[in-house]
């Protein structure tokens, strides 16, 4: 489902997130990029899904995309490592490169400001905002107004023709 969002984008920015590596920053460095956000998990039936993933990195990468992953362990228990376990093993796994966060909710209380800004903006199925599952994927545009939110079972590769589109929108950093 895509939803334009009010271009309070700059604080969308502006958000502070970990690295999985334990440095604090915001999501500056991807202001103008397209950007997919995916809630992910090591044990979850959708894990594999970090295969797809990493290959639309390694494409669209050099042309302004980045998959920004942030681990969650609010379903099941799916996601129980620490931040270096769960970097360990998208990379003896998965051979992930592309941006990892440390561990977040994405619902109740204690819900990240990442996800408040992403549920509040692309509301899922009979608009709610709750997130249903891991590997749900939030696709934001270039210019940070649009953003479609994709369900898990959705794959990374069916997202490639909307990636392309929202790529071929001039990058516009302000």
């Amino acid at each position: 489902m895509r939803y334009s969002a009010p271009m309070a984008q700059s604080n969308f920015f502006d958000i502070p997130v970990r690295t999985v590596e334990g440095r604090e920053t915001t999501l500056e460095p991807y202001r103008g990029d397209v950007l997919l956000i995916v809630n992910v998990a090591s044990k979850c039936g959708f894990t594999p899904q970090y295969t797809g993933l990493q290959a639309l990195e390694a494409k669209y990468a050099s042309r302004g995309f980045h998959v920004l992953g942030f681990p969650c362990n609010q379903f099941m228990g799916q996601e129980p490592g620490t931040e270096q376990e769960i970097l360990e093993f998208c990379s003896t796994n998965y051979d992930v490169s592309f941006p990892l966060f440390s561990k977040i909710e994405v619902n109740g209380s204690g819900t990240h400001p990442v996800y408040q800004f992403l549920k509040s903006h692309a509301k899922g199925l009979l608009g709610t905002e709750a997130i249903k599952w891991n590997f749900t994927k939030f696709l934001v545009s270039r210019s940070g107004a649009d953003i479609a939110r994709h369900a898990p079972q959705e794959t990374p590769e069916s997202l490639e023709a909307e990636i392309e589109s929202l790529l071929a929108e001039p990058r516009t950093v302000t």
